[in-house]
């Protein structure tokens, strides 16, 4: 059987099921606001323990970096993942996620070889473009400052 690449894409796309966007949009966006609910109610928490208002931030992104960890290593995060999808990404808690889950499934080659090396697998190139664009953006910034924009 010999299929063009058009041919072949059709074939494909008549025999894949069909996405539910709706029920995924819905639990991403249920999944995603109750991390955001859970991360408000931890800031409140460190506010009420008599943290003022930078520092109960500082700790609220401490303790949702920690439990995000904790969560993948204990298997769970990719669970709530599975079914909550693209909710679980919420920045802080869906990076310390991708830091986390190489550097665990690497930790059997070694603590070198394995987990500090795997460590910024996922979150490396996040990081390098994140610090290249701050840079162009701040460089950006200066000029228009310097022209008097």
């Amino acid at each position: 059987m010999n299929l063009s690449p058009q041919e072949y894409d059709s074939l494909v796309r008549q025999m894949a099921p069909r996405s539910p966007l709706g029920k995924n949009v819905a639990l991403a966006f249920a999944a995603g606001g109750a991390i955001c609910c859970l991360g408000q109610a931890i800031r409140d928490g460190w506010a009420a323990a008599g943290l003022g208002a930078d520092d109960a931030a500082t700790a609220t992104s401490v303790t949702l970096v920690f439990l995000s960890a904790l969560l993948t290593g204990l298997g769970l995060y990719h669970k709530i993942a599975r079914h909550a999808g693209a909710g679980t990404l919420v920045p802080i808690t869906g990076f310390a996620n991708a830091v986390a889950s190489p550097a665990i499934d690497f930790r059997a080659e070694g603590l070198i070889t394995g987990t500090a090396v795997k460590l910024f697998t996922v979150a490396g190139p996040v990081i390098v473009f994140g610090t290249a664009a701050s840079a162009v953006y701040g460089v950006i910034l200066w000029a228009l400052s310097a022209v008097g924009g």
